[in-house]
């Protein structure tokens, strides 16, 4: 099996977040994708078949589990395909549904892609929830901004949003990960999404990942796309628009993530990004 290394959302392999990329993983059994996604220890490995048609069907594992949907491995199994085959349009079957990437190459010879998530959809959280969370992530109500209320969002993955009122707040990210854990394996969440908002469309985020055995993503692509959906959903920005990410800032792997957020309200959201491999 030939398992190459990628970095997403940077130019530096020392920042954005690695992910594993098999191009043909023809034959390979579930509990062998598994195996190899613990030994990679990334936060994602991605599993892709080629199809007849040109397009390629797509799992990704955790070092612990399978998710149905990872943004930042979705960049770099494209940006991997194209250093193979070329840039250019790629449809990716995952287990959340059609998932169309295109790629496209710049004067200084990087590869960056953009992907366009599946329909969002945003939930409520129900109080014992929200507490139990708040309570795990060693938050209080007064550490949220209002402007940003909580809810479940999905673009292929259901993450929880959480607004800090205040950088330092986020900077500060010291949480329950055995609580925590426990209470995403039974609301189904992938990642929890902690933003603060710095100007209209640039926010900082972390996403704590214990369902995954990380305790922090540097980057999260299926997590931005759903953070888009909240926003256009809640009306707290003005589509269409561009947001900038900034995330894995406070764990020293800078990433920046762009996403796209069309006007209309089933439309998926786009996010863009760069990948390098790992020598």
């Amino acid at each position: 099996m030939d398992i190459l290394r990628y970095v997403a959302f940077s130019t530096d392999p020392s920042g954005g977040n690695p992910a594993g990329v098999v191009l043909d993983a023809e034959g390979v059994d579930e509990a062998t994708m598994g195996a190899v996604a613990a030994e990679v220890g990334y936060s994602e490995t991605a599993f892709a078949v080629p199809r007849p048609d040109g397009a390629l069907d797509i799992r990704y594992f955790s070092p612990k589990a399978e998710v149905p949907f990872c943004g930042h491995a979705t960049i770099a199994t494209a940006v991997a395909h194209a250093h193979r085959h070329g840039v250019g349009d790629l449809l990716l079957h995952t287990m959340a549904g059609p998932v169309p990437v295109t790629t496209s190459a710049r004067p200084d010879g990087s590869i960056v892609a953009t992907l366009v998530s599946v329909e969002p959809r945003t939930a409520e959280i129900a109080e014992p929830d929200l507490a139990e969370l708040l309570a795990a992530l060693r938050w209080s109500a007064d550490d949220l901004d209002p402007a940003l209320p909580p809810r479940a969002a999905y673009a292929g993955a259901w993450h929880p949003v959480i607004a800090a009122a205040r950088r330092d707040r986020l900077a500060d990210l010291d949480y329950d990960m055995s609580a925590l854990a426990d209470l995403m394996a039974r609301r189904d969440w992938t990642t929890v999404t902690l933003v603060q908002r710095e100007a209209d469309t640039v926010f900082h985020v972390r996403n704590p990942f214990p369902p995954g055995g990380v305790v922090e993503d540097p980057a999260t692509g299926a997590a931005a796309a759903a953070f888009g959906g909240y926003l256009r959903a809640l009306g707290l920005i003005d589509p269409p628009t561009v947001l900038t990410i900034h995330q894995g800032t406070d764990m020293g792997r800078p990433s920046l993530l762009t996403v796209g957020v069309p006007a209309h309200p089933s439309s998926g959201i786009e996010v863009t990004g760069t990948a390098v491999r790992i020598a």
